[in-house]
């Protein structure tokens, strides 16, 4: 969630399931909202995706909850879309229950990432933000600092975002641990 300096990204993913292995993930939309969108306006507009087809019924709400994204949370319920938080850290274990969920930052680029290369993440060309995602994707680096070994993601360089890149990774993550729902 942004409203600033950060952009608030929307990323609705298809998990096909195929019976010969692992789901496949088809980004069918992707959003960046307008900086200075206020965030009930960002509410409103994924409540009425929700509220029709494809999305009615079959589609789970996840939403990244670190800092500013807490408050956005509870107007998502407030709202009856029932989300799931996931709130990103930088440590080393998953934990959570009841709808709410912390997970490494390094889990969710990682799953992320074994979908890329493994080819079972495709984002259609003509999506509109598709080449804006390709361009967090080319920019966002790991670091991992020397003296430390403590590793961080991101943006190689200051004033490039990764807003597309988080909202992918944290719907592909989800979609890896809960099977059942088909697009979200």
């Amino acid at each position: 969630m942004g409203q600033s300096q950060d952009y608030t990204a929307l990323c609705v993913a298809e998990r096909v399931d195929v019976p010969t292995g692992k789901a496949h993930y088809h980004l069918r939309h992707l959003e960046r909202f307008r900086l200075g969108t206020s965030y009930p306006a960002v509410v409103e507009r994924v409540g009425e995706m929700l509220a029709g087809p494809p999305l009615w019924g079959c589609s789970q709400l996840v939403v990244d909850g670190t800092g500013v994204g807490a408050p956005v949370v509870d107007m998502f319920r407030k709202k009856g879309l029932a989300p799931t938080a996931i709130t990103i850290t930088g440590g080393d274990t998953v934990t959570g229950e009841g709808g709410n969920y912390r997970v490494p930052k390094r889990y969710l680029v990682s799953t992320m990432q074994v979908l890329l290369q493994a080819g079972l993440l495709k984002v259609a060309e003509e999506l509109p933000d598709a080449t804006v995602l390709v361009q967090e994707l080319l920019n966002f680096r790991v670091k991992i600092d020397p003296l430390t070994a403590h590793d961080s993601y991101g943006a190689w360089r200051e004033g490039q975002h990764d807003d597309l890149v988080l909202a992918t990774a944290v719907a592909c993550w989800y979609g890896e641990r809960q099977p059942g729902y088909g697009v979200w």
